[in-house]
């Protein structure tokens, strides 16, 4: 009874199937990234077992051609992906945002020159612009963290500046100025808490898109490196190895829950902040 109130609470939007799969999801992959050790029933770098081993006892996932057992690597990848996937999104949400605020709030030649640098971005293939950035810098996390960096910030700098264009001549943004608010102190008072929300959806979607960018180089090679246990690199060496699915099958599927995790959570965070689409979910239920 007790629980059964509790998800009462909840707005309509969270309890819908999606969102409480994507929860879900999420949540036993925070565990996973937290307890990584004491889940992994292997070394994830050594290699003492059979090669090639077919899924089974001992060895749920099967092991690679070295001889690792493959869930230990996918359970320890989940500490290398995720937490970068995260940060990586962090970065881009902190540099993207303040350069579109400044280019909304000021305009004139501070809109002009950001906006210009982010076309620039644009205009080229965004998996394309990042090999080529990961490839200048070397091969290595590190590098292929800041390769998806330059190609992730714009969006939300367009986002944001267009967000704060709509409110910077609103009448209580004018009233602070008025006032004697500093410009930063405008910004973050009147201005950020109601842009917050979608910026915030659209770094919740973000993620599994940015997952898939940073796996996507560590699997031509401009990521991670051996023997490090990272998702991407792992689905490359089953690349390897075709007729032994299970090597590429397994970090594939981690790819694919955690993506899937967030774009479900990012639809329903985007529902619950919508007021038109949260009545319509509300009037269904009823």
């Amino acid at each position: 009874m007790r629980r059964a109130s509790l998800l009462a609470r909840l707005p309509e939007a969270w309890r819908q199937p999606l969102a409480v799969s994507g929860a879900v999801l999420a949540a036993v992959w925070l565990v996973v990234v937290l307890a990584a050790p004491l889940l992994a029933p292997h070394d994830p770098l050594a290699q003492d077992l059979p090669r090639l081993a077919p899924p089974g006892p001992g060895h749920w996932f099967g092991t690679d051609q070295l001889g690792r057992d493959i869930l230990s690597r996918v359970l320890y990848g989940a500490r290398v992906s995720i937490p970068l996937t995260l940060l990586l999104v962090v970065l881009s949400v902190a540099i993207g945002g303040l350069l579109g605020a400044c280019a909304g709030y000021f305009g004139r030649w501070a809109d002009e020159t950001i906006m210009r640098v982010a076309d620039l971005v644009f205009a080229f293939p965004t998996v394309i612009l990042a090999m080529v950035v990961a490839a200048a810098l070397g091969a290595s996390l590190a590098n292929a963290v800041l390769a998806v960096l330059v190609v992730a910030w714009p969006s939300y700098a367009r986002v944001t500046r267009g967000l704060v264009l709509g409110i910077r001549e609103r009448e209580f943004v004018l009233s602070g100025r008025l006032l004697g608010f500093s410009v930063w102190r405008s910004l973050r008072v009147d201005v950020l808490p109601n842009i917050t929300g979608p910026v915030l959806v659209l770094a919740t979607l973000d993620i599994g898109t940015a997952l898939l960018l940073l796996s996507g180089l560590s699997f031509l090679g401009l990521g991670a490196k051996p023997p490090s246990p990272e998702w991407g690199a792992m689905v490359a060496s089953g690349v390897e190895v075709f007729d032994s699915w299970w090597v590429a099958t397994f970090p594939g599927l981690a790819i694919l829950t955690v993506v899937l995790a967030f774009n479900f959570l990012g639809d329903t965070l985007r529902d619950a902040l919508d007021p038109r689409t949260a009545r319509a979910i509300k009037e269904r239920a009823l």
